[in-house]
């Protein structure tokens, strides 16, 4: 059976001839390594490999609420602002499975979360390059022949597989953050990356707190405030920011997910990186402005008949937990930073929506040495998105904003990037990479005082 580039398609986890020498190794498969596996697809003479551990693709099923949408248009799809004639596109999958014409009734420019899901599935079932199953285990690195070796165990038999290759693209993503204070914590914690998995167990409760300010806390919150009178629980949301903050989405902001703005930041000293990486978070981390509202309209609607049990609170962090193994309830205590006051609360089930960070996988150990960090131990990403000591041979995927901004986790520049990926691994410009496209300028002009 062939897909539709003509090239045989896989068997479910199909194997590879241990002496091939790929050109290139991605290992692990989200939307970015999955971009950059559609587009490595076409190219001829392009030898490329991706190996993820589950058993196929699926994009933060813990979260996959109904009628929850990207917050990025569908042009950020996996391929288009690469190559807009890629099969692999958005609007070829509507038109494959028969909803390009309601897509385009709709006229709403922001894919259903689900939506996009079934999307990623359906193009990384098209490609012959992916092989599910394959958990890395270990990398290491043959100085005589500059080849990386990937070691892997296929999950469904537990046989070992090993792979060659030139370049290494790291895609294994960020993963749960939780908070110092909550570490090793009893009870019924949870981070949002659950959250499906646990919403019945959760109503069940009589309390519930949830902690955190960004897009995926609103959308929790704004689940459990609609049962909330159903159920009976009291239900609190507690952010350390100021307020809850809305997305920063006006077309000017846009402009700092661009090449220009990778190249002022990125030259930028690395302490000044480092703040403005912590005061840009809600260009990426806030909260969809209808969500805000819709919040507000939920609240004012349950309010019609009665108080309604739940408080929202601003300017506090979590400063520490305790777990009542008696009772099962969880003591939380927060600072409220500008009065600089402390306070507790208790709740029976707490939900972690505190984000995610990126760390270093452990089957990179045979290969640390090679792997550059910068002054604060953290990977540091080159302007071509290496971060080896040669400049070319291991590549990073998203996990950047310390040295790439908001751009790193951005969708609409994963093709941006996987471009420049393959120019560095084939020598060539395959996909158009684009150097300006801003009308404003973000470095100082050239010259002295008038």
């Amino acid at each position: 059976m062939t897909g539709r580039t003509g090239l045989p398609e896989p068997a479910a986890g199909g194997a590879d001839r241990p002496t091939a020498v790929h050109d290139v190794i991605g290992i692990g498969l989200g939307p970015f390594n999955l971009g950059l596996a559609c587009l490595s697809e076409p190219v001829a003479g392009l030898d490329a490999l991706f190996l993820e551990s589950r058993p196929g693709f699926s994009w933060h099923p813990g979260m996959m609420l109904p009628a929850s949408h990207l917050q990025t248009p569908f042009l950020a799809d996996l391929v288009t602002l690469a190559d807009p004639t890629s099969p692999y596109s958005f609007l070829a999958y509507l038109k494959e499975s028969g909803r390009l014409y309601p897509f385009y009734i709709r006229e709403n420019f922001y894919p259903l979360r689900s939506e996009y899901d079934a999307y990623c599935r359906w193009a990384a079932g098209r490609l012959s390059s992916v092989r599910f199953g394959h958990e890395v285990t270990a990398v290491t690195h043959d100085e005589r022949d500059g080849l990386y070796t990937v070691r892997a165990v296929r999950t469904d038999t537990g046989e070992p597989t090993e792979h060659r290759a030139r370049h290494l693209v790291l895609g294994t993503g960020t993963s749960p953050y939780v908070p110092e204070a909550c570490e090793g914590l009893g009870g019924e914690v949870i981070h949002n990356s659950r959250y499906l998995d646990h919403r019945e167990a959760l109503r069940a409760r009589k309390s519930i707190t949830v902690v955190g300010s960004g897009q995926s806390a609103a959308e929790i919150y704004f689940d459990l405030l609609a049962e909330i009178d159903t159920h009976g629980y009291r239900l609190d949301w507690v952010t350390r920011s100021p307020r809850f903050f809305p997305l920063e989405y006006t077309k000017l902001t846009l402009e700092m997910t661009s090449p220009e703005y990778v190249d002022y930041f990125h030259a930028l000293p690395e302490d000044t990186r480092y703040r403005l990486e912590s005061e840009q978070k809600q260009l990426y981390k806030g909260i969809n402005s209808d969500l805000i509202n819709a919040i507000y309209d939920l609240l004012y609607e349950k309010s019609a008949a009665g108080p309604v049990p739940t408080r929202l609170i601003t300017n506090s962090a979590l400063t520490g937990a305790t777990h009542d193994e008696a009772t099962g309830e969880l003591g939380l205590r927060f600072h409220q930073r500008e009065q600089d006051r402390e306070f507790g609360l208790t709740t029976e089930s707490l939900v972690l929506a505190t984000g995610y960070a990126y760390r270093v996988p452990d089957f990179l150990d045979g290969i640390r040495h090679l792997l550059r960090l910068d002054g604060h131990g953290r990977l540091d990403v080159a302007r071509n998105y290496s971060v080896d000591v040669t400049g070319r041979g291991v590549f990073l995927q998203n996990g950047a904003t310390h040295a790439h901004s908001v751009t790193s986790p951005d969708l609409g520049m994963g093709p941006y990037r996987n471009s420049c990926v393959l120019r560095e691994i084939l020598g060539r410009e395959v996909y158009p990479v684009e150097k300006s496209i801003t009308f404003q300028d973000f470095a100082a002009p050239e010259g002295g005082p008038a």
